[in-house]
């Protein structure tokens, strides 16, 4: 079986592992709209993961965890008794907490919940990407965290009261593709949003540790607060 990750430059190659035909398609057709993914292959039962798994390098599995020859979670436990390194998100209607705890000790990085669309998808990959890319010795507690911290979604626990999941979203889409950071007036310009809106969810940011702050000089009157995206580690 091949085994190993990679480790260079190239695109994470993904395995779709999912019964259904339609969502397989469409799970596919999401990870190759992702900058920086590949689709590997697409099996629709454990054992065609398996038969893909023999010949083809993965990287990551994006699994469903009810398949027709048995459950996905024990497609994972004999990946990992061959010694197969490839990472897992799980993609399940399944909202059984004891399945969680045994998939994350199985190693499964990612759990999303059916029905899910396509921007929450990309900021799973997105978020996965930093994660498989962060490299070297942490210097420090707060690098180990905030390197594990790169998994965690924006919408993990419950927001603030007034912020939403989608808008969260958009936002931080566009703070990470922001190289010099944004105010809280270019970034509310950029969604759709006010100024004073747009600073909230910012805030949430910098307070969730996924984004930092720092006054902008050289402005008539009192400096604007410039926000910025914290990497993980490279």
């Amino acid at each position: 079986m091949t085994t190993g990750t990679s480790t260079g430059e190239g695109p994470i190659r993904v395995l779709v592992v999912e019964d259904d035909p339609v969502a397989a398609d469409a799970h596919a057709l999401y990870v190759g709209r992702v900058s920086g993914f590949q689709v590997a292959g697409v099996a629709h039962s454990r054992s065609a993961a398996v038969r893909v798994l023999e010949r083809t390098p993965v990287d990551l599995l994006l699994l469903d965890l009810f398949l027709p020859d048995g459950h996905g979670l024990q497609l994972v436990r004999s990946l990992r008794a061959a010694g197969h390194l490839a990472d897992v998100i799980a993609v399940t209607s399944a909202r059984d907490l004891a399945m969680v705890r045994e998939g994350v000790s199985l190693g499964v990085v990612q759990y999303v919940l059916k029905p899910f669309t396509f921007a929450t998808l990309r900021d799973r990959l997105a978020r996965y990407a930093e994660f498989h890319s962060a490299a070297g010795e942490a210097s420090g507690q707060d690098e180990v965290d905030r390197a594990l911290a790169v998994l965690r979604t924006p919408q993990g626990g419950a927001l603030p009261k007034g912020l939403s999941g989608p808008t969260l979203e958009s936002v931080t889409r566009k703070l990470r593709e922001s190289a010099g950071g944004l105010t809280a007036a270019e970034a509310g310009t950029a969604v759709g949003i006010s100024r004073i809106t747009a600073r909230r969810y910012l805030e949430h940011l910098v307070t969730e540790g996924r984004a930092a702050r720092s006054p902008q000089y050289g402005q008539i009157g009192r400096p604007e607060l410039q926000y910025r995206w914290i990497p993980a580690i490279r």
